[in-house]
């Protein structure tokens, strides 16, 4: 038996989670979500408020500034009954939590949980860690005009929070999927003027050194963008995840959506962009599709 996983960014719409029902998935990794609609609620399972909403936790520091601190979360979603999930209640970044907890830096930016299938006889528990690598904007000192800002800030915060279940230096005792969107285009040219290339790449190195492989997806677990983008190196793999609103899934360009696994239990994870024109689905994201083999 398989445990089927879903990481999607869906841009706070609707019709993904209708399209979520149908997939027979077991657990979901959703970034930007709200809250499901009234007709799919009753069907899936977003756990309990803390595990998600980082109002929950912070103090009343953004009235006044912002109507809301945030209106779109990263979630852990149970889609069948073939799983137990025990989700982490989000707490501030202190230094030691309970067992039901995560020490969160990032608002927005993560969610996480405990995963354990229910249908095999020596059912192994698994980690699953939802990453959203939100745009943050300069200083304002800085008078930059870089105004959609950088996400890597983002993630080396999520990586940070991930740490904490990282717990021997031997990778292979961990058994960690972190799957998410980073807003990054790994392995661009160091010239390509929208990224920043050199920062970008300190978090696939961060996080092999906490013994996490990234998985991709990388061809041919996915469709490549034709004609190839001119920001990639000739003998690049990555598959196209993400289509702007001057383009559409058949012209998608860049991959901004990735799975890492724990070293050793990577050999168990099998992941792939459902980028096809045809299975892209209803966000400007399409979904990736991970089978975890169980034990």
């Amino acid at each position: 038996m398989s445990i089927t996983v879903v990481s999607w960014n869906i841009a706070k719409r609707r019709r993904p989670w209708r399209q979520l029902l149908k997939m027979g998935a077991d657990v979901a990794l959703l970034q930007e979500a709200g809250n499901p609609p009234p007709d799919v609620a009753e069907y899936v399972d977003t756990g309990p408020v803390e595990h998600w909403d980082s109002q929950v936790w912070n103090s009343c520091w953004y009235e006044g500034r912002f109507k809301k601190l945030f209106d779109r979360w990263s979630m852990v979603v149970r889609l069948s009954d073939r799983v137990d999930v025990e989700w982490y209640k989000q707490v501030s970044p202190i230094s030691e939590v309970a067992a039901d907890e995560i020490a969160v830096s990032g608002i927005g930016t993560i969610a996480a949980a405990r995963v354990t299938p229910k249908d095999t006889r020596d059912a192994t528990p698994f980690i699953v860690v939802s990453m959203y690598a939100r745009w943050i904007r300069p200083h304002p000192h800085t008078n930059s005009k870089f105004k959609v800002g950088y996400s890597d800030g983002s993630a080396h915060r999520i990586i940070s929070d991930l740490s904490a279940f990282i717990g021997d230096v031997d990778p292979s005792s961990h058994r960690i999927l972190a799957a998410g969107d980073l807003n990054m285009v790994f392995g661009a040219i160091d010239d390509y003027p929208q990224a920043l290339t050199e920062r970008e790449r300190t978090v696939t190195i961060r996080m092999a050194a906490l013994g996490m492989e990234l998985l991709g997806p990388q061809y041919p677990e996915g469709r490549r963008a034709c004609p190839r983008p001119h920001v990639l190196p000739l003998d690049n793999l990555n598959v196209p995840t993400y289509y702007t609103v001057a383009q559409s899934p058949a012209t998608a360009q860049h991959q901004l959506d990735y799975v890492f696994a724990s070293r050793g239990f990577h050999n168990s994870v099998k992941a792939r962009a459902m980028n096809g024109v045809d299975e892209w689905g209803a966000s400007d994201h399409c979904r990736l599709l991970i089978e975890v083999a169980s034990e």
